[in-house]
């Protein structure tokens, strides 16, 4: 019976001990880092939530974001001036972290055409390969028939460099064209 307020006090601490654990630094007026928290690949904790470096995602930044987009991937689509088409691309990793290339783009590119990655989203920048220009954005959903990251929905355009004529895949709604559809 002596050592009953030792225990009973032991275990009230342990008890508190992780609600006060979390002790926060003020490095800066405007931002508050905290310990309890660790955050992968270069993130930053910030009001006990990881902020993520480009390139990275997830609860502690432990995932890069170009995964989900990378695989086999069967598009369907038909453009302004193009028939209808079904054909298959690949998405691989790229040097950057940021970024992936897409490798027989619009089942005539010979060169890959590389897209940046941000979240759900990629980004075709401006390029230009095998005397044609093409750009574009699309984003990566999940759908019932896919699962998870299974739908990826890309608006581009191509235009050929020699005749100007362009191949509008949903990038202008007035051309009755649709974005391409593409499948895991």
């Amino acid at each position: 019976m002596k050592h009953l307020p030792t225990i009973f006090f032991s275990a009230l601490l342990v008890c508190i001990m992780p609600l006060v654990s979390c002790n926060k630094n003020n490095d800066s007026q405007t931002t508050t880092k905290t310990k309890c928290v660790s955050c992968a690949n270069g993130g930053a904790c910030i009001h006990d939530t990881c902020s993520c470096p480009v390139g990275y995602e997830g609860t502690f930044c432990e995932t890069l974001s170009r995964t989900k987009f990378l695989g086999n991937w069967t598009v369907f689509e038909k453009g302004s001036t193009s028939n209808a088409a079904q054909y298959e691309v690949s998405i691989t990793t790229s040097a950057n972290l940021s970024q992936i290339t897409i490798i027989n783009f619009n089942n005539f590119f010979i060169s890959p055409i590389v897209a940046d990655v941000h979240g759900d989203t990629i980004v075709i920048q401006n390029q230009q390969h095998n005397g044609k220009v093409t750009f574009g954005h699309g984003y990566i959903y999940t759908n019932a028939t896919f699962g998870q990251f299974g739908a990826l929905s890309l608006s581009y355009e191509v235009i050929d460099t020699a005749t100007l004529r362009v191949d509008d895949y949903g990038v202008y709604s007035s051309d009755l064209s649709d974005p391409s559809s593409w499948n895991k």
